[in-house]
Protein backbone atom coordinates (compact mmCIF):
# COMPACT_ATOMS: atom_id res chain seq x y z
CA UNK A 1 0.00 0.00 0.00
CA UNK A 2 1.62 3.39 -1.17
CA UNK A 3 2.21 6.84 1.70
CA UNK A 4 0.80 10.00 0.80
CA UNK A 5 4.83 11.98 1.79
CA UNK A 6 5.11 15.32 2.57
CA UNK A 7 7.91 17.62 3.71
CA UNK A 8 7.76 20.61 5.05
CA UNK A 9 11.00 22.97 6.43
CA UNK A 10 10.67 24.44 10.06
CA UNK A 11 12.39 27.52 11.31
CA UNK A 12 12.39 25.92 14.93
CA UNK A 13 12.42 22.28 14.81
CA UNK A 14 12.84 22.11 18.88
CA UNK A 15 9.94 24.03 19.18
CA UNK A 16 7.91 21.50 16.78
CA UNK A 17 9.30 18.45 18.38
CA UNK A 18 7.71 19.67 21.31
CA UNK A 19 4.48 20.08 19.89
CA UNK A 20 4.05 16.60 18.09
CA UNK A 21 4.71 14.46 20.78
CA UNK A 22 1.77 15.99 23.18
CA UNK A 23 -0.56 16.45 20.09
CA UNK A 24 0.14 12.64 19.53
CA UNK A 25 -1.62 11.84 22.83
CA UNK A 26 -4.72 11.86 21.05
CA UNK A 27 -4.02 8.44 19.99
CA UNK A 28 -4.39 4.93 21.33
CA UNK A 29 -1.10 3.61 20.24
CA UNK A 30 2.06 6.24 19.77
CA UNK A 31 5.54 5.22 19.10
CA UNK A 32 8.52 8.01 19.64
CA UNK A 33 11.90 7.81 18.98
CA UNK A 34 14.30 10.45 19.58
CA UNK A 35 18.16 10.28 19.19
CA UNK A 36 18.74 13.90 20.47
CA UNK A 37 20.50 14.32 18.06
CA UNK A 38 23.57 12.18 19.74
CA UNK A 39 26.90 12.24 17.28
CA UNK A 40 26.62 8.50 15.93
CA UNK A 41 27.71 6.75 13.06
CA UNK A 42 24.65 4.39 12.12
CA UNK A 43 21.50 7.16 12.74
CA UNK A 44 19.04 7.37 10.19
CA UNK A 45 16.92 10.52 11.36
CA UNK A 46 16.91 12.55 14.34
CA UNK A 47 13.13 11.44 15.04
CA UNK A 48 10.55 9.35 14.36
CA UNK A 49 6.76 9.49 15.24
CA UNK A 50 4.20 6.39 14.38
CA UNK A 51 0.64 6.62 15.55
CA UNK A 52 -2.44 5.25 14.63
CA UNK A 53 -2.97 1.45 14.27
CA UNK A 54 -3.70 0.57 10.56
CA UNK A 55 -2.67 -3.29 11.15
CA UNK A 56 -1.10 -5.17 14.23
CA UNK A 57 0.37 -8.02 15.46
CA UNK A 58 -0.05 -9.01 18.92
CA UNK A 59 1.03 -12.26 20.61
CA UNK A 60 2.80 -14.27 23.59
CA UNK A 61 6.14 -15.96 23.13
CA UNK A 62 4.81 -18.89 21.54
CA UNK A 63 6.01 -19.37 17.77
CA UNK A 64 6.74 -15.27 18.13
CA UNK A 65 9.27 -15.07 15.63
CA UNK A 66 7.43 -16.96 13.28
CA UNK A 67 3.61 -14.95 13.26
CA UNK A 68 6.52 -11.83 13.35
CA UNK A 69 8.14 -12.97 10.33
CA UNK A 70 4.45 -13.33 8.68
CA UNK A 71 3.55 -10.12 8.87
CA UNK A 72 6.69 -8.34 8.65
CA UNK A 73 6.81 -10.32 5.45
CA UNK A 74 3.16 -9.84 4.19
CA UNK A 75 2.82 -5.75 5.30
CA UNK A 76 6.05 -4.81 3.70
CA UNK A 77 5.75 -1.46 5.11
CA UNK A 78 6.85 0.46 8.31
CA UNK A 79 6.11 -1.35 10.91
CA UNK A 80 6.95 -0.19 14.48
CA UNK A 81 6.68 -2.34 18.14
CA UNK A 82 8.58 -4.63 20.67
CA UNK A 83 9.77 -7.50 21.28
CA UNK A 84 10.03 -8.28 25.39
CA UNK A 85 12.97 -10.31 26.72
CA UNK A 86 10.22 -13.35 27.62
CA UNK A 87 10.14 -13.92 24.06
CA UNK A 88 13.27 -15.85 24.95
CA UNK A 89 11.32 -18.58 25.58
CA UNK A 90 10.45 -18.95 22.21
CA UNK A 91 13.91 -19.29 21.27
CA UNK A 92 15.37 -21.88 23.49
CA UNK A 93 13.25 -24.19 25.80
CA UNK A 94 13.22 -21.77 29.13
CA UNK A 95 10.16 -20.38 30.73
CA UNK A 96 9.24 -17.44 32.97
CA UNK A 97 7.16 -17.73 35.86
CA UNK A 98 8.47 -15.00 38.01
CA UNK A 99 5.89 -12.01 38.78
CA UNK A 100 4.92 -9.61 36.35
CA UNK A 101 2.72 -6.53 37.70
CA UNK A 102 3.20 -5.23 33.96
CA UNK A 103 1.14 -7.57 32.03
CA UNK A 104 2.37 -6.12 28.65
CA UNK A 105 1.69 -8.55 25.66
CA UNK A 106 4.88 -10.07 24.72
CA UNK A 107 5.32 -9.11 20.74
CA UNK A 108 3.08 -6.45 19.70
CA UNK A 109 3.92 -4.26 15.92
CA UNK A 110 2.17 -1.96 14.00
CA UNK A 111 1.61 -0.72 10.85
CA UNK A 112 1.00 3.20 11.88
CA UNK A 113 -1.12 5.45 9.54
CA UNK A 114 0.20 8.45 10.58
CA UNK A 115 4.46 8.62 10.44
CA UNK A 116 6.85 11.38 10.85
CA UNK A 117 10.23 11.49 10.18
CA UNK A 118 12.32 14.47 11.21
CA UNK A 119 16.11 14.93 10.07
CA UNK A 120 17.80 18.70 10.77
CA UNK A 121 15.29 21.02 10.13
CA UNK A 122 13.10 18.48 7.78
CA UNK A 123 9.55 16.79 8.68
CA UNK A 124 8.47 14.52 6.12
CA UNK A 125 4.87 13.59 6.48
CA UNK A 126 3.75 9.68 5.61
CA UNK A 127 0.32 8.93 5.91
CA UNK A 128 -1.41 5.55 4.61
CA UNK A 129 -5.64 6.19 3.30
CA UNK A 130 -5.66 9.83 3.61
CA UNK A 131 -8.67 12.29 3.25
CA UNK A 132 -7.95 15.57 1.13
CA UNK A 133 -5.15 18.26 2.96
CA UNK A 134 -5.18 15.79 5.87
CA UNK A 135 -0.68 16.06 6.02
CA UNK A 136 -1.75 20.01 5.60
CA UNK A 137 -4.39 20.12 8.54
CA UNK A 138 -2.45 18.59 10.68
CA UNK A 139 1.18 20.25 10.03
CA UNK A 140 -0.74 23.39 11.29
CA UNK A 141 -2.85 21.75 14.34
CA UNK A 142 0.29 20.50 15.35
CA UNK A 143 2.60 23.96 15.05
CA UNK A 144 -0.77 25.41 16.67
CA UNK A 145 -0.75 22.64 19.68
CA UNK A 146 -0.87 23.66 23.47
CA UNK A 147 -0.38 21.20 25.69
CA UNK A 148 -3.81 20.84 27.55
CA UNK A 149 -3.08 21.55 30.99
CA UNK A 150 -0.80 18.32 32.44
CA UNK A 151 -3.16 16.97 35.53
CA UNK A 152 -1.74 17.75 38.91
CA UNK A 153 -1.06 14.54 40.70
CA UNK A 154 -0.29 14.56 44.44
CA UNK A 155 3.12 13.14 44.10
CA UNK A 156 3.38 10.43 46.82
CA UNK A 157 5.08 7.58 45.08
CA UNK A 158 6.26 5.07 47.05
CA UNK A 159 9.47 3.34 46.04
CA UNK A 160 9.91 0.08 46.85
CA UNK A 161 12.72 -2.97 46.22
CA UNK A 162 12.03 -6.41 45.08
CA UNK A 163 15.18 -7.85 46.28
CA UNK A 164 16.53 -5.91 49.65
CA UNK A 165 20.18 -5.63 50.16
CA UNK A 166 21.25 -8.17 52.19
CA UNK A 167 19.10 -10.51 49.75
CA UNK A 168 20.88 -9.27 47.02
CA UNK A 169 24.30 -9.90 48.32
CA UNK A 170 23.77 -13.99 48.41
CA UNK A 171 22.31 -13.79 45.09
CA UNK A 172 25.17 -12.41 43.59
CA UNK A 173 27.46 -14.93 45.74
CA UNK A 174 25.00 -17.53 44.47
CA UNK A 175 25.82 -16.27 40.73
CA UNK A 176 29.87 -16.32 41.59
CA UNK A 177 29.43 -20.23 42.96
CA UNK A 178 28.17 -20.60 39.52
CA UNK A 179 31.01 -18.73 37.43
CA UNK A 180 33.60 -20.62 39.89
CA UNK A 181 32.09 -24.02 38.78
CA UNK A 182 32.43 -23.30 35.43
CA UNK A 183 28.51 -22.98 35.03
CA UNK A 184 28.95 -19.47 32.88
CA UNK A 185 31.35 -16.53 32.36
CA UNK A 186 29.43 -13.68 33.48
CA UNK A 187 25.40 -13.26 34.10
CA UNK A 188 23.55 -10.05 33.79
CA UNK A 189 21.58 -10.07 37.28
CA UNK A 190 18.36 -7.81 37.84
CA UNK A 191 16.47 -6.27 40.13
CA UNK A 192 13.41 -3.98 40.15
CA UNK A 193 12.03 -0.90 41.96
CA UNK A 194 8.32 -0.69 41.94
CA UNK A 195 5.65 1.42 43.22
CA UNK A 196 2.36 0.34 43.70
CA UNK A 197 -1.51 2.44 43.33
CA UNK A 198 0.82 4.90 41.87
CA UNK A 199 -0.42 7.69 39.02
CA UNK A 200 1.98 9.67 36.92
CA UNK A 201 1.59 11.75 34.10
CA UNK A 202 4.00 9.54 31.62
CA UNK A 203 4.80 12.54 29.20
CA UNK A 204 5.63 14.44 31.79
CA UNK A 205 7.55 11.83 33.39
CA UNK A 206 9.19 10.95 29.65
CA UNK A 207 10.81 14.96 29.22
CA UNK A 208 12.18 14.91 32.78
CA UNK A 209 13.77 11.53 31.88
CA UNK A 210 14.77 12.70 28.59
CA UNK A 211 16.16 15.74 29.34
CA UNK A 212 18.46 14.92 32.48
CA UNK A 213 19.82 12.16 30.06
CA UNK A 214 19.51 12.99 26.09
CA UNK A 215 20.82 9.47 25.44
CA UNK A 216 20.93 7.72 21.47
CA UNK A 217 17.76 5.65 21.75
CA UNK A 218 15.08 7.17 23.72
CA UNK A 219 11.86 6.01 23.67
CA UNK A 220 8.16 7.22 24.42
CA UNK A 221 5.25 4.37 23.66
CA UNK A 222 1.78 4.17 24.78
CA UNK A 223 -0.40 1.63 23.94
CA UNK A 224 -4.04 2.33 25.35
CA UNK A 225 -2.87 2.38 29.07
CA UNK A 226 0.54 0.66 28.95
CA UNK A 227 3.49 3.07 28.89
CA UNK A 228 7.48 2.71 28.46
CA UNK A 229 9.10 5.52 29.31
CA UNK A 230 13.06 5.28 28.56
CA UNK A 231 16.36 7.04 28.46
CA UNK A 232 18.49 4.13 26.67
CA UNK A 233 21.53 4.54 25.90
CA UNK A 234 22.14 1.28 23.51
CA UNK A 235 21.73 -0.02 20.29
CA UNK A 236 20.90 -3.86 20.22
CA UNK A 237 21.16 -4.21 16.43
CA UNK A 238 20.40 -2.77 13.34
CA UNK A 239 20.06 -3.67 9.96
CA UNK A 240 21.17 -1.33 6.68
CA UNK A 241 21.43 -3.50 3.34
CA UNK A 242 23.17 -6.02 3.71
CA UNK A 243 24.99 -4.79 7.06
CA UNK A 244 24.67 -5.80 10.23
CA UNK A 245 25.21 -3.71 13.42
CA UNK A 246 25.11 -4.57 16.87
CA UNK A 247 26.20 -2.60 19.87
CA UNK A 248 26.56 -3.75 23.22
CA UNK A 249 27.55 -1.65 26.35
CA UNK A 250 29.18 -3.16 29.19
CA UNK A 251 31.37 -0.89 31.65
CA UNK A 252 29.87 1.78 32.95
CA UNK A 253 31.02 4.50 35.46
CA UNK A 254 29.20 7.67 37.36
CA UNK A 255 29.98 11.41 35.87
CA UNK A 256 32.13 13.82 38.00
CA UNK A 257 31.22 17.42 38.64
CA UNK A 258 35.16 18.73 38.16
CA UNK A 259 36.10 17.96 34.60
CA UNK A 260 39.78 16.83 35.45
CA UNK A 261 37.65 14.34 37.76
CA UNK A 262 35.48 13.26 35.33
CA UNK A 263 38.09 12.81 32.51
CA UNK A 264 40.17 10.76 34.95
CA UNK A 265 37.04 8.41 35.96
CA UNK A 266 36.55 7.78 32.21
CA UNK A 267 39.61 7.23 31.45
CA UNK A 268 40.07 4.90 34.25
CA UNK A 269 37.03 3.03 32.76
CA UNK A 270 38.88 2.49 29.73
CA UNK A 271 41.43 0.80 31.37
CA UNK A 272 39.69 -1.42 34.04
CA UNK A 273 40.19 -5.10 33.93
CA UNK A 274 37.14 -5.74 35.44
CA UNK A 275 34.87 -4.02 32.95
CA UNK A 276 37.13 -4.47 30.02
CA UNK A 277 36.20 -8.47 30.46
CA UNK A 278 33.19 -8.01 30.76
CA UNK A 279 32.55 -5.97 27.22
CA UNK A 280 35.01 -8.66 25.52
CA UNK A 281 33.03 -11.58 27.02
CA UNK A 282 29.70 -10.09 25.49
CA UNK A 283 31.81 -9.02 22.29
CA UNK A 284 32.96 -12.46 21.61
CA UNK A 285 29.15 -13.84 22.49
CA UNK A 286 27.53 -11.36 19.88
CA UNK A 287 30.38 -12.38 17.21
CA UNK A 288 28.90 -15.98 17.92
CA UNK A 289 25.19 -14.58 17.68
CA UNK A 290 26.35 -12.69 14.38
CA UNK A 291 28.21 -15.85 13.00
CA UNK A 292 24.89 -17.36 13.24
CA UNK A 293 23.74 -15.81 9.69
CA UNK A 294 26.29 -13.93 8.44
CA UNK A 295 28.52 -14.71 5.27
CA UNK A 296 31.80 -16.46 6.56
CA UNK A 297 34.47 -14.24 7.72
CA UNK A 298 32.07 -11.13 7.56
CA UNK A 299 31.79 -10.69 11.10
CA UNK A 300 34.25 -8.05 12.54
CA UNK A 301 34.39 -5.68 15.19
CA UNK A 302 34.85 -1.87 14.20
CA UNK A 303 35.25 -0.70 17.79
CA UNK A 304 36.18 -2.53 21.08
CA UNK A 305 35.35 -0.98 24.16
CA UNK A 306 35.30 3.10 23.64
CA UNK A 307 34.30 4.75 26.44
CA UNK A 308 31.32 7.11 25.73
CA UNK A 309 30.24 9.91 27.68
CA UNK A 310 26.37 10.86 28.41
CA UNK A 311 24.88 12.97 30.94
CA UNK A 312 24.99 10.80 33.94
CA UNK A 313 27.42 8.17 33.06
CA UNK A 314 30.49 7.11 30.97
CA UNK A 315 30.08 3.92 29.18
CA UNK A 316 32.03 1.47 27.25
CA UNK A 317 30.77 0.10 23.97
CA UNK A 318 31.85 -1.87 21.37
CA UNK A 319 30.52 -2.29 17.59
CA UNK A 320 30.41 -5.56 15.90
CA UNK A 321 29.13 -5.63 12.30
CA UNK A 322 28.28 -8.69 9.81
CA UNK A 323 27.17 -9.05 6.10
CA UNK A 324 24.50 -11.25 5.35
CA UNK A 325 23.14 -12.63 2.10
CA UNK A 326 20.09 -10.94 0.35
CA UNK A 327 18.23 -13.96 1.43
CA UNK A 328 18.80 -13.84 4.87
CA UNK A 329 15.29 -13.20 6.33
CA UNK A 330 15.74 -10.28 8.59
CA UNK A 331 13.54 -11.61 11.37
CA UNK A 332 16.07 -15.05 10.93
CA UNK A 333 18.82 -11.78 12.13
CA UNK A 334 16.74 -11.24 15.41
CA UNK A 335 16.03 -14.27 16.31
CA UNK A 336 19.14 -16.00 16.30
CA UNK A 337 20.27 -13.01 18.34
CA UNK A 338 17.60 -12.19 20.93
CA UNK A 339 17.78 -11.53 23.83
CA UNK A 340 20.61 -9.34 23.75
CA UNK A 341 23.94 -10.64 25.49
CA UNK A 342 24.84 -7.85 27.18
CA UNK A 343 20.99 -8.22 28.67
CA UNK A 344 22.09 -12.08 29.64
CA UNK A 345 25.43 -13.56 30.12
CA UNK A 346 27.41 -16.08 28.46
CA UNK A 347 27.30 -18.62 27.54
CA UNK A 348 23.68 -17.19 27.14
CA UNK A 349 21.24 -20.34 27.88
CA UNK A 350 23.34 -21.18 30.93
CA UNK A 351 23.27 -17.40 32.24
CA UNK A 352 19.45 -17.04 31.37
CA UNK A 353 18.43 -20.18 33.74
CA UNK A 354 20.46 -18.66 36.36
CA UNK A 355 19.30 -15.67 36.38
CA UNK A 356 15.66 -16.36 35.99
CA UNK A 357 15.68 -18.46 38.84
CA UNK A 358 17.73 -15.81 40.49
CA UNK A 359 15.73 -12.78 39.99
CA UNK A 360 11.80 -11.65 41.35
CA UNK A 361 10.50 -10.66 38.28
CA UNK A 362 9.61 -11.58 35.07
CA UNK A 363 11.26 -8.53 33.12
CA UNK A 364 8.88 -8.26 30.37
CA UNK A 365 9.42 -5.57 28.03
CA UNK A 366 12.63 -3.85 30.25
CA UNK A 367 16.10 -6.01 28.51
CA UNK A 368 13.87 -6.28 25.68
CA UNK A 369 13.75 -4.37 22.33
CA UNK A 370 11.81 -1.11 20.84
CA UNK A 371 12.31 -0.51 16.82
CA UNK A 372 11.31 -0.58 13.71
CA UNK A 373 11.32 -2.07 10.03
CA UNK A 374 11.45 -0.13 7.02
CA UNK A 375 9.20 -1.88 3.73
CA UNK A 376 12.62 -2.75 2.20
CA UNK A 377 13.36 -5.02 5.48
CA UNK A 378 15.79 -2.97 7.12
CA UNK A 379 15.35 -2.31 11.19
CA UNK A 380 16.79 -0.75 14.02
CA UNK A 381 16.21 -2.08 17.43
CA UNK A 382 17.53 -0.84 20.91
CA UNK A 383 17.82 -2.19 24.14
CA UNK A 384 15.26 -1.45 27.13
CA UNK A 385 17.28 -0.31 29.87
CA UNK A 386 17.33 2.93 32.47
CA UNK A 387 12.91 2.42 31.38
CA UNK A 388 9.83 3.39 33.42
CA UNK A 389 7.62 1.42 32.68
CA UNK A 390 3.56 1.87 33.97
CA UNK A 391 0.58 0.29 33.77
CA UNK A 392 -2.25 3.10 34.09
CA UNK A 393 -4.86 0.57 34.90
CA UNK A 394 -3.27 -0.63 37.18
CA UNK A 395 -1.41 2.14 38.88
CA UNK A 396 1.82 0.10 39.21
CA UNK A 397 5.41 1.74 38.02
CA UNK A 398 8.39 0.12 37.48
CA UNK A 399 11.97 -0.09 37.08
CA UNK A 400 14.51 -2.56 36.76
CA UNK A 401 18.80 -2.29 36.59
CA UNK A 402 21.16 -4.66 36.30
CA UNK A 403 24.75 -5.35 36.51
CA UNK A 404 27.39 -8.54 34.70
CA UNK A 405 28.45 -10.73 37.04
CA UNK A 406 31.98 -11.86 36.14
CA UNK A 407 34.57 -13.40 38.66
CA UNK A 408 36.23 -10.31 39.62
CA UNK A 409 32.66 -8.92 40.93
CA UNK A 410 32.11 -7.87 44.43
CA UNK A 411 28.44 -7.52 45.39
CA UNK A 412 28.88 -4.14 47.18
CA UNK A 413 30.55 -2.49 44.19
CA UNK A 414 27.42 -4.43 42.15
CA UNK A 415 24.88 -2.68 44.14
CA UNK A 416 26.50 0.57 43.99
CA UNK A 417 26.35 0.42 40.01
CA UNK A 418 22.61 -0.84 40.08
CA UNK A 419 22.14 2.12 42.70
CA UNK A 420 23.76 4.55 39.74
CA UNK A 421 21.63 3.03 37.13
CA UNK A 422 18.46 3.85 39.18
CA UNK A 423 19.16 7.61 39.86
CA UNK A 424 17.31 9.21 37.08
CA UNK A 425 14.49 6.66 37.23
CA UNK A 426 13.94 7.41 40.93
CA UNK A 427 15.01 11.21 40.50
CA UNK A 428 12.25 11.71 37.55
CA UNK A 429 9.27 9.87 39.49
CA UNK A 430 10.07 11.55 42.67
CA UNK A 431 10.20 15.19 41.32
CA UNK A 432 8.09 15.27 38.14
CA UNK A 433 5.37 17.20 40.11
Amino acid sequence: MQRTIRSFSVDDISEFKKRLLPWAQQFETVLWLDSNTYKQQYSSFDCALAVEEFTAIKTDYLNAFEKLKEYQTITKDYIFGYISYDVKNDVEQLSSKNFDGLDFADVHFFQPQKLFFIKGNTIEFQYLKMVDNEIEDDFEAIKKHEDSNPQELANDIKIKLRIHKDEYYAKVNTVLEHIKRGDIYEANFCQEFYAENSTIDPLKVYHHLNEISTPPFATFLKIEHQYVLSASPERYIKKVGNKIISQPIKGTAKRLRSKIDDDKIASDLSRDIKELSENVMIVDLVRNDLSKTAKIGSVKVEELCKVYTFKQVHQMISTVVSEINETTHPIDVLQSTFPMGSMTGAPKVSAMKIIEHLEETKRGLYSGTVGYFTPEGDFDFNVIIRSILYNEEKKYISYSVGSAITAKSNPENEYEECLLKAKAMKYVLLNSK
